[in-house]
This record gives C-alpha cells, structure tokens and sequence, in this order.
C-alpha cells in the first residue's frame, strides 16, 4: 500500500554503491533522482551518468524528478540510461501533455510534479496522461527544507478530486518527509513517500534501521488485520 524511495541526491555518493546495494537490502521500493538543470530553479543535481550507474546496481524503479526547462529535450536521453519514469513540472514545459505523451511514448510512466505555489487545477486536462503525481511539499530545488504544513489540506484535495474522478493515482509525497510528517500525509492520501535527509539519510543510524523506523510510520494509519 505505501512505498518508499530514498531520495539519492542525499546519498553518499562517493560511496553510492554500497548505499544502494544496502538499501536494496533493506527493502526499499523504489529509487528516486532528483535531475536540476541550475535554470528552473537554482541548484545542479544528478544526471543520465548517475541514472546508468544505479541502473547497473539495482532492478527496482527509478524515479526521476525533473527540475529542468524544456523536459521533452531530455526523455529519451533518461529513458536509455534506466529510468522507470519521469515526473516533469507544469512551469517547465509549453507542452505539458505532450511531454507527457512523450514520456508514455518511451514505454516509460509519466508523473506529473506539483509545486506549492502550483493549482491543482493543472491537472484538469492531464488525467488521462498523467500516471502517478509528485506533491512538493517544500518548494523545489535544495534539501534540508521544512515542510510546509498548508501541504496536508493539499494532499487531503488531491485525493478527492482523483477519487471523484474514478482514479487511484499514487501520489508522492517530496519533501522534508520523516517522522513528523509521514503518518498525516499517509492519512491524508499519499501512497508513495521520498525520504531524504529528515528519514533515510539521517547520520544517527544505519540505512536499514532508518528505512525500518520508516516502514514503522505507516503502522500508525493502516488499520490492525
């Protein structure tokens, strides 16, 4: 029901095979790599390099956020090197449900990465391209930020409105997601949950245990079998 994604743009990257290979261990559901073009916002993260090295380390999906201008310029590029999907910001693009289609047409799933500061109205035209949905819940762009709690009543009218439309669309949650904030979100609706600094890449214990204390957050909402 709930999934998890170490977010590798906080990983030891000097040491980014031992990270994944005991992530892997830990039993992680996915990966997700954050791709910024130093442009639509101000910060340069991880590229098709990176995507072709946890590739050949891993078979479990890859989740790439795009922070980048003119995404559709890069599909292809991302594509061979290994990713699973894609997600792209409504801002980045004149061509929303193209680059979309585009990603879709690249046997790839298609994510839809919602800012803050962005309606959900932009997702009146896109249900039918949009697989899955990336909520920010710190505005794009570092990490270490906090999370901004106005996020909550966003996610709670995400889920509505994909349930009034007949549509079980994972949402993602991106952002400052931990201890603090995993049970509410899940609450809320979220199904899919990034853990950077404030859950997996904290230093005051191992990987395993911190993916652990993680997996633990969602017993707070799921119901008792």
């Amino acid at each position: 029901m709930f999934e998890i994604g170490p977010s590798l743009m906080c990983a030891d990257l000097g040491n980014l095979e031992r990270d994944v290979r005991e992530l892997d261990q830990a039993g992680v559901d996915f990966y997700h790599i954050d791709v910024m073009d130093g442009e639509f916002v101000p910060n340069f993260t991880l590229g098709p390099d990176i995507v072709k090295r946890v590739r050949g380390i891993t078979q479990k999906p890859l989740d790439l956020h795009l922070m980048v201008n003119s995404p559709e310029r890069y599909v292809s590029m991302f594509a061979d090197a290994g990713a699973n999907r894609i997600a792209v910001h409504a801002e980045s693009t004149t061509n929303l449900q193209g680059t979309l289609s585009a990603i879709r047409s690249a046997g790839l799933e298609a994510g839809l990465a919602i800012s803050p500061a962005t309606s959900l109205d932009v997702l009146d035209y896109l249900y039918d391209v949009t697989d899955y949905i990336v909520l920010m819940t710190v505005n794009p762009g570092f990490a270490g930020q906090h999370f901004i709690e106005s996020m909550y009543g966003k996610i709670s009218n995400l889920k509505t409105r994909l349930t009034e439309c007949g549509l079980d669309t994972p949402i993602e949650v991106d952002g400052n997601i931990g201890a603090q904030t995993v049970p509410e979100c899940a609450r809320r609706g979220a199904t899919r949950f990034i853990g950077g600094t404030s859950a997996i890449f904290r230093s005051d214990a191992s990987l395993a245990d911190n993916v652990e204390h993680m997996r633990a957050l969602f017993a707070q909402v799921m119901p008792a079998s």
